[in-house]
């Protein structure tokens, strides 16, 4: 078995595409099967999310692009800027995975988050399309450059040690 379990940058040749929904790219051990059949397990450092194009290389050199699949997903456009933000918070109030575009959300289809949106004003498009969700401020960060590549950076927001929540009734001291 092909096992995978090195992220590099570039490569001179690729022996293999691996085509995988988002939620398998974002296990980092993982056991499928190349189109040609051939067995390949991923092996990659806890928390790592593999986005379409990246490279993984074998221990013996090989090296596996890896493919986003299009996946039933949701559109969501709005006609202002202000009710597009507006579904962005309803969405990350509920902790749902979404991919941020230029003038655009997308997320996996759901139908009870479909009529929350609708119920924002948002228009919503079903299509299927490749899914690749922001992964989050505590997460490692990353930015899109509209040619369809992703660069992590790092966490887009510090990791507190501790967080203490305020709320309205706790007392001042």
């Amino acid at each position: 078995m092909l096992t995978l379990n090195t992220k590099i940058d570039h490569a001179e040749s690729v022996f293999a595409q691996l085509v995988l929904p988002y939620e398998m790219r974002e296990n980092s051990r993982l056991r499928t099967v190349l189109a040609s059949g051939e067995e390949v397990a991923i092996f990659t450092t806890r928390g790592t999310i593999l986005r379409d194009n990246d490279l993984l290389k074998s221990d013996d050199g090989r090296v596996v692009q890896i493919i986003a699949a299009h996946e039933p997903t949701y559109r969501i456009t709005c006609r202002t800027t202000h009710d597009l933000m507006r579904c962005a918070f309803h969405l990350g109030n509920r902790h749902t995975q979404t991919q941020v575009g230029e003038a655009f959300l997308r997320i996996h289809k759901d139908s009870v988050l479909k009529q929350m949106l609708e119920g924002l004003g948002a228009n919503i498009v079903e299509e299927d399309a490749q899914f690749e969700p922001e992964s989050g401020a505590y997460g490692s960060g990353s930015h899109h450059h509209g040619d369809g590549h992703y660069h992590a950076h790092g966490p887009l927001a510090p990791i507190p040690a501790r967080q203490k929540i305020h709320r309205p009734s706790d007392s001042k001291s």
